[in-house]
């Protein structure tokens, strides 16, 4: 079995290594080009369209969550990767762990008015604040796929009330769930604080814009744990302005690294990390693309498969 990888930033030698110790027989090499040998399998992240281009693979694995790097260069080159061979993502791989832990964190932060705290401390001023309650602090998740599941699992404990949105409903226990466009308005009222983790489609480029966010609860929250192409970033600074909305957390944006003379930087009610809420763990990843391949050699069904159409 031969397997190509290629990943412009990853220890290309640590994941060669792990990946023949997982895989035994397996001959790993890293692509590079001019690599027109053999290859059953390939691992990629942004890869070169001649990496790909005229091999009859078995199947290629995206070293991420999303696809849309993949999918974007194949309306340009559909060439690169025919449509009989499966293309998967890394359904996980400790992303769910990490996603709880920023979610929760930053909700907990919201809630106790760690930031109204904050404030007040760069004024110098002493100043208990009114506690906010849990059930006028509704939480809605846009996006209710593997990692929002894992998300609302984490959230459930502290007993804060939970929806989500998505393309179809999910019957997720304790979460009021809410399905296609009809729905989204029904979703957004009374919604405090609204948490993105939408896969990067057509149809959800540019959904969080403002009539979007002016119709969620007074005084709400913004976190964007998905892609930055999913937000209108004037429209959030707008909003943030108006005061409809009273913070947002990001971790993605339109353009990464953030350009210098973007306004986000200087916002004094925006908070931003450089796009790691959840990054990709190569043990968890390196077992998970394993035992897939296992399966797929015994001819056996797998998850995390992409369906091109929808785009995750």
């Amino acid at each position: 079995m031969d397997i190509i990888f290629y990943h412009p930033t990853f220890d290309t030698s640590y994941w060669i290594k792990a990946l023949s110790e997982a895989i035994p027989g397996a001959r790993v090499r890293e692509w590079k080009r001019g690599d027109n040998e053999h290859a059953d399998y390939a691992l990629v992240w942004h890869p070169p369209v001649e990496m790909l281009q005229g091999r009859n693979l078995k199947a290629v694995f995206a070293l991420g969550a999303g696809v849309d790097s993949i999918l974007s260069k194949l309306k340009a080159h559909p060439e690169m990767l025919p449509e009989h061979i499966p293309l998967f993502r890394l359904e996980d791989t400790g992303m769910g762990q990490q996603m709880q832990e920023y979610a929760v964190s930053q909700v907990l932060h919201w809630f106790r008015r760690f930031d109204d705290y904050q404030a007040l401390k760069q004024q110098s001023r002493w100043e208990p604040l009114a506690d906010y309650q849990r059930e006028d602090f509704t939480i809605g998740l846009l996006g209710a796929g593997v990692l929002g599941s894992k998300v609302a699992e984490a959230l459930a404990p502290w007993g804060f009330p939970l929806r989500c949105w998505s393309r179809t409903r999910k019957a997720y226990p304790g979460v009021e769930s809410f399905a296609g466009h009809d729905e989204l308005p029904d979703f957004l009222k009374g919604t405090r604080v609204l948490i993105n983790l939408l896969p990067n489609t057509a149809e959800t480029v540019g959904i969080i814009n403002k009539d979007v966010l002016n119709q969620l609860a007074d005084g709400s929250y913004l976190m964007n744990l998905a892609r930055g192409i999913h937000l209108v970033e004037a429209d959030l600074l707008s909003v943030l302005e108006s005061g409809k909305l009273k913070g947002a957390m990001l971790d993605v944006y339109s353009r990464e690294p953030l350009p210098v003379e973007s306004p986000l930087w200087a916002h004094p009610r925006v908070a931003m990390t450089p796009h790691v809420a959840a990054v990709t763990r190569p043990a968890e990843a390196v077992d998970y693309i394993a035992r897939t391949i296992g399966l797929l050699e015994q001819g056996k069904p797998a998850t995390g498969q992409v369906d091109r159409q929808r785009g995750y």
